[in-house]
């Protein structure tokens, strides 16, 4: 790595820009030379341009303007207001990560949640603004999520957030990330809706649709002060933990409106009167379709919802598909998409939508034969134990059979099994299973809704997906699982940050769909994580030092990548000279 230097005349004047380089060898043994870091002009000639920008220090806290002047570019002009450096001592320090954290800083004032935050938590004391700390706690949340211990520790001193927050490492102490989270959930409701605002305003968001959803987030440790944290049915397959269920609304687009927070043992079906509660409280009433799946309905929740003048759409269990199997067979299809066929069975003021997905037909129809080969070969192989005398006991061999129905639930139900005459036979329940295949890759909808376009009816059903995205990210990209806190609230604030960290997702998101339908956030932020902060220093003719902070130049597909979402990375940090008498910093 070294210096070059690149002289250029532009009306009538010499300019001289320096960068930081680097020699690879390519194929067929040539040299070629890439550029690290632009570190601009070094001479007098930027003396207009950096007047305003270039700070002494002093130990007594004075400061003024100085100008810059290389030891070679010949004899410095005879005045107080120029620096001579030395370019022999060049030296590149303390590199940070600053393209995904100016993102994410970015995607937090573009929602408006500094104004936002600095107006709600302007009046808390300290000396650092709360607001500043809550940013710095929501960024991490969206790019490298782990505690506040972790922020405190390492994440904070390898990052430029200093920088792009305007403070000093007083926002990342340790029980100050913490005592934030003390101050922010009062404000959820007020955020809800002003984020809602933000989702009109920005990318046109309307809320006449609303996805509904539940999944549980779990504890690692006892949580003895927390009393929601109960054991329940666990989406994360961690029976043996406590956990709080979480409940969210989102639109058909994915932009989030609410979530609350139930105890771990709560039934699904007993949640819709609560959201529908806060729904109306904070973004009005309004004739809205809900659309969820068949964990929550039943006949309670759709009576609720029909009283309030609310429509929905709504799964219903895979038994119900029974009572329309001839309309199966023989009904009147309407194409909704090329793999799938719906027809609509009208009832009361209600109507039923058949579903057929050839896609979902051939997975169910794969499964199933996935179980039949299971069952069959653990049931030969009992029989050919049985039949060899290698099993004879007659309780041990009526336990084999237990065991396989508790191995092969699915298919056992097309079968019935039993020990006699000294041999193992079984049965198979043929009507059962002809009607297991009739119904494979059918779904039973059930609306109340005055839009009769079946069509419609289906790609809204399977907009659902958008509430499972959401969860995912939630748990995969932003780690909201598990919970180490253990006061009930400090579980609240972590889950209110982890929001705030899927907004700033969900806005990056939107970003990259304008720009590239094939862009996604990961590989955004995965691209400008490359761009870093860092400190260049040399030494002054006097003695002193001068450290000039620079953001690395993006690489061609960097470049490009922000001329398509038209951001602009902000300008050069100011440089900063150190007089002989001032020791210079770490």
């Amino acid at each position: 790595m070294f210096l070059k230097r690149r002289l250029r005349h532009k009306d009538g004047k010499r300019h001289t820009y320096y960068s930081v380089c680097e020699s690879l060898r390519v194929h067929g043994g040539r040299t070629i030379q890439r550029q690290l870091l632009h570190l601009g002009e070094l001479n007098t000639t930027q003396f207009e341009s950096w007047q305003h920008t270039l700070d002494v220090l002093h130990e007594d806290g004075s400061r003024h303007q100085r100008r810059l002047f290389t030891d070679r570019e010949g004899g410095a002009p005879p005045a107080e207001d120029v620096v001579e450096v030395k370019l022999s001592s060049f030296a590149v320090k303390q590199p940070r990560r600053f393209g995904d954290c100016w993102a994410g800083c970015h995607a937090w004032e573009q929602l408006g949640l500094r104004g936002f935050w600095q107006e709600r938590l302007a009046e808390e004391a300290g000396g650092v603004p709360w607001a500043k700390v809550l940013e710095l706690l929501a960024v991490n949340r969206l790019l490298d999520p782990r505690s506040e211990l972790y922020v405190h520790e390492k994440w904070f001193p390898q990052t430029a957030m200093d920088l792009l927050l305007g403070t000093d490492a007083a926002v990342a102490a340790k029980d100050r990330l913490y005592r934030c989270l003390d101050r922010i959930v009062a404000h959820k409701p007020a955020l809800e809706q002003h984020l809602a605002q933000k989702w009109r305003d920005l990318f046109g968001a309307t809320f006449d649709v609303l996805l509904y959803d539940l999944t549980s987030t779990y504890f690692e440790g006892a949580a003895p002060e927390v009393p929601s944290a109960r054991r329940g049915y666990s989406r994360d397959h961690r029976p043996d933990c406590l956990q709080v269920v979480l409940a969210l609304v989102v639109t058909p687009e994915g932009f989030p409106l609410t979530y609350e927070v139930f105890p771990g043992n709560t039934l699904d079906c007993t949640t819709l009167g609560t959201i529908l509660d806060q729904v109306e409280q904070k973004h009005g009433k309004a004739r809205r379709v809900w659309v969820f799946d068949r964990g929550i309905v039943s006949e309670d929740n759709l009576a609720l919802l029909r009283a309030r003048g609310a429509h929905y759409l709504v799964g219903t269990p895979k038994r119900k598909l029974q009572a329309y199997e001839q309309k199966l067979l023989d009904g009147p299809w309407t194409k909704a998409s090329a793999e799938v066929d719906v027809q609509l069975v009208p009832e009361n003021d209600e109507v039923y939508v058949l579903c057929r997905s050839a896609g979902r037909q051939a997975k169910e129809k794969a499964m199933r034969r996935r179980w039949l080969r299971g069952l069959i070969g653990d049931l030969r192989a009992l029989r050919r134990r049985v039949a060899h005398g290698q099993l004879k006991n007659p309780d041990l061999i009526q336990q084999a059979i237990g065991r396989l129905s508790e191995r092969h639930p699915q298919a056992w139900r097309w079968i019935t099994v039993e020990y006699a005459a000294g041999a193992v036979h079984w049965t198979w329940d043929r009507e059962a299973f002809r009607r297991a295949v009739r119904i494979e890759g059918a779904y039973l909808l059930r609306a109340h809704w005055t839009e009769k376009d079946p069509a419609k009816l289906w790609q809204t059903y399977v907009q659902l997906t958008e509430a499972e995205a959401a969860f995912r990210t939630l748990k995969s990209e932003l780690n909201v699982r598990p919970i180490w806190h253990w006061t009930e609230p400090r579980v609240e604030a972590h889950l209110l940050v982890a929001f705030l960290g899927y907004c700033l997702w969900v806005y990056l998101k939107k970003c990259c769909a304008r720009a590239a339908p094939s862009l996604t956030p990961w590989t955004l932020l995965d691209q400008l994580r490359r761009i870093v902060l860092v400190e260049v220093w040399f030494e002054t003719r006097d003695g002193g030092t001068i450290c000039l902070p620079r953001i690395t130049q993006p690489e061609p597909a960097q470049v490009a990548l922000l001329a398509q979402l038209d951001w602009t990375l902000p300008a050069q940090p100011p440089p900063r000279i150190h007089p002989a008498q001032a020791a210079p910093p770490g």
